[in-house]
């Protein structure tokens, strides 16, 4: 019969060992104050003497400094010994009952004993020998199990032998890395990950490092010490370590940058010399360490208080640890963040991190792998089509797509359906981007008309324009924050020029414009239209250079480096320039855009009351007012303006 389902051993609390010993020190001292479990009263010298007159004491048993005194039978019943007649669990008390205090008295105290006996009023009494065993033990065994109890709790402390950091008390110190190998039931594989084919490739090779070393060693290759996955939130880097943890067939210890952060000293880095020292028994192995960002921040920026710092602490270690190992022992470093631009430039150099792996937001092509993947464990119809899904989510991250796919489902059962079609995609992609409609918000009927004039003029304006992009849907059902939205087909560019700029600009103002010329008055209605554009306009003129007056200069740092600067890094002249040269840039799309209306003002008010009548017009509308577009191109993709 096979051995294999051994019973797992008793494991025992360190707990109950501190509970035990404890109690037992208790117990010692409560026993060793009492003789026995009998009801033993102290008594005065003269009170025994009168006892032993009476003829009530049948025993006595005495040493240097004490007596104890049994009572007679007949003597036990009498009331004034009423409160020793009975012991600590109600039964008769067998004795002895008092105790008495002899003093220097020990030879007359004698002499009376020897007097009752002989007068019969005293049946037996016999001297006990002080043992110097004893009193050295009552003296010695609180000791010893207090300093016995200290050395058990030291060694806890000091670790006991336990690997690496595991130094401190409790365990703190010891790393909180959780451990995937072979035994461990990981699902994920580079099946599993959709799109990311440049991120996908680096990190096989990464594996094949690990697999066969010799074949790249062999001819004199190092081993690439760490590789970090930089990308926005929700791109895959936490999936691709996932993946590699499926695919490694190598222990994988993963962990987040704030398992290091702890509030007492030194245990950052203890735990950081721990994860190292089990990584490189178990070698080849990986680390991978989500979130960075958390203790590789650059160094000396922050610490304007001049205090020890423990996450540099931290920080120090782990850059030790990196280049610290040796190039055979293949042991690998991965890590994920999004903020590359504050860790510090030390953790970033070749030797620590070799490779850097930048996961993008995913293009058309690969927004439909990934609907693909997501799809799967979903019941869909059998007409959805995956490539229109992937153009109707422009700038959506993997994690993003995840969600439209369960909001789609949840939205299909939520109305009974069998099946998940277009329409619940649909409606997730308002959902997430949009909010949850407001059906029941209650809209004057004078307010319902400015925001579908104001809906109406987004419309119209980048219905006229080259390079804005051409509109979709629009809508005047509140959603979220937003009383209405317009939502458009951009096409995907990879480099924007000044004209497409203007133009999505001024279609942004078409809104406010519009409201200015039908009712010749304005509202609060155009603050993200106005927060918007006033980014294009600041990014025009301060980061990309698109400003005569201006010129040729940027003022972005890329790096990072200017976040604690306490100046702006143009003067007061150069300031003044740029606020006229961004207003200057808004209120000239303003205008444009109020010209364009103007010269279609009935088409305008057309929109807006098929807007008022339906709340929700698309393209097909707009063809039938405006006419085809001249210029119209194909678009790939539709994101929302509200």
């Amino acid at each position: 019969m096979s051995n294999d389902n051994k019973p797992n051993k008793l494991k025992i609390s360190p707990w109950f060992i501190y509970g035990g010993l404890l109690l037992a020190f208790l117990a010692y001292n409560y026993f060793a104050a009492s003789t026995s479990w009998n009801e033993t009263k102290p008594t005065s010298l003269s009170t025994f003497y009168k006892f032993l007159d009476e003829s009530q004491v049948k025993k006595v048993t005495y040493n240097k400094t004490t007596a104890d005194v049994y009572l007679k039978p007949e003597a036990l019943k009498l009331k004034e010994h009423e409160k020793v007649q009975k012991d600590m669990f109600g039964n008769p008390n067998k004795g002895p009952q008092y105790t008495v205090v002899i003093g220097d008295n020990n030879e007359l105290f004698k002499k009376k004993l020897d007097e009752a006996t002989k007068a019969g009023r005293l049946s037996e009494y016999s001297a006990e020998q002080d043992s110097a065993l004893g009193e050295w033990l009552i003296t010695l065994v609180p000791l010893l199990i207090i300093v016995a109890l200290w050395i058990f709790m030291m060694r806890r402390m000091s670790g006991g032998g336990a690997a690496g950091g595991g130094g401190q008390i409790f365990n703190i110190g010891k790393s909180k890395a959780k451990l995937f190998d072979e035994k461990n039931d990981i699902k994920v594989t580079f099946k599993d990950v959709a799109g990311l084919e440049g991120a996908k490739e680096e990190i096989q090779e990464i594996v094949e490092f690990l697999r066969t070393p010799e074949k790249y060693t062999s001819i004199g290759g190092k081993i690439p010490k760490g590789a970090l996955l930089v990308g926005p939130p929700g791109t895959g880097k936490t999936l691709l370590a996932k993946a590699v943890a499926g695919e490694a067939k190598v222990p994988f210890f993963s962990l987040s940058g704030s398992d290091f952060v702890e509030m007492f000293v030194g245990v950052g880095a203890s735990r950081v010399r721990d994860l190292f020292k089990q990584a490189k028994e178990k070698s080849p192995a990986i680390i991978f360490i989500d979130e960075i960002d958390a203790v590789g921040r650059a160094r000396g920026k922050n610490n304007f208080s001049g205090s020890n710092d423990e996450r540099e602490n931290t920080l120090n270690q782990l850059l030790t640890e990196m280049d610290g190992f040796g190039t055979n022992t293949n042991v690998i470093v991965l890590a994920a963040t999004n903020r590359a631009d504050v860790l510090d430039k030390a953790l970033m150099r070749a030797g620590r991190f070799d490779r850097q792996i930048y996961v993008d937001l995913p293009d058309i092509r690969e927004r439909r792998e990934i609907f693909e993947v997501h799809l799967k464990p979903i019941k869909k119809s059998e007409h959805l089509d995956t490539e229109f899904l992937a153009k109707q989510t422009p700038g959506f991250s993997g994690a993003d797509i995840a969600n439209v796919c369960n909001e789609a489902a949840l939205i299909a059962a939520r109305n009974n359906k069998t099946a998940v079609d277009k329409q619940d995609f649909l409606d997730a992609v308002d959902r997430i981007v949009g909010g949850l409609e407001k059906k029941n918000k209650i809209i004057s009927t004078e307010e319902k008309r400015a925001i579908a004039v104001h809906e109406a003029g987004h419309a119209t304006v980048s219905w006229m324009l080259e390079h804005a992009a051409p509109l979709v849907k629009v809508t005047i059902v509140p959603r979220g924050q937003s009383l209405g939205a317009a939502w458009y087909l951009p096409e995907e560019r990879l480099i924007v020029r000044p004209e497409q700029m203007l133009d999505e600009m001024c279609a942004t103002m078409g809104g406010r414009a519009a409201e200015r010329v039908i009712f010749d008055k304005i509202s609060t209605g155009a603050l993200s239209d106005l927060e918007k554009v006033t980014k294009q306009a600041r990014a025009m003129v301060t980061i990309y250079g698109l400003n005569e007056k201006v010129g040729n200069v940027t003022y972005y740092d890329s790096s990072g480096q200017s976040e604690y600067n306490f100046g702006k890094p143009y003067s007061e002249d150069t300031a003044q320039i740029i606020d006229k040269e961004i207003s200057t840039l808004i209120e000239s799309q303003y205008q444009r855009a109020i010209t364009l209306l103007i010269e279609n003002k009935d088409k305008l008010l057309k929109l807006a009351d098929i807007l008022i009548e339906k709340e929700v017009i698309f393209k097909d509308d707009l063809e039938t007012i405006f006419g085809s577009r001249p210029f119209e191109k194909s678009g790939h993709e539709v994101i929302t303006e509200a």
